[in-house]
């Protein structure tokens, strides 16, 4: 009877968490901001794992200073996380940035602007109606 999870997605899910707490507890550098692990993809393999985070509280350049010092930082990260886990071998890991959040945040705005329109919309509309004048139905 198969598994119902593939190791990869058993793995991926556990260096999800396993991530997040080394970045809360273990990763002590100044230089990052609030981070957020949101998904992680292993290979078939085991070899890579794509890391894909989001940096809360800063601009678009300070995202990607965040990524690039996490990249340079994957070494010690990986080293952190292999203590945590018991497998053979920890995947590479490779940090990207996930704008999932931003886009989600942008369709956000535009539907309430898109909402907050057709708002006003009605309100002129029965603003007109009010104002016709009230013939034959007294």
């Amino acid at each position: 009877m198969p598994k119902e999870f593939g190791r990869s997605a058993r793995v991926s899910s556990q260096l999800q968490k396993e991530l997040s707490l080394v970045f809360q507890r273990d990763l002590k550098d100044p230089r990052l901001g609030l981070l957020t692990v949101n998904e992680v993809v292993v290979t078939k393999d085991l070899a890579v794992a794509k890391v894909y985070v989001t940096v809360l509280n800063t601009d678009a350049q300070g995202k990607r200073d965040n990524v690039k010092l996490l990249n340079q930082l994957a070494p010690q990260i990986r080293h952190d996380v292999a203590k945590r886990m018991r497998l053979r071998h920890i995947s590479e890991l490779r940090f990207y940035y996930d704008d999932s959040f931003d886009t989600g945040m942008r369709v956000a705005q535009l539907l309430s602007e898109v909402n907050a329109a057709t708002r006003a919309e009605t309100a002129t509309a029965d603003d007109a109606i009010q104002a016709l004048p009230n013939k034959g139905l007294d």
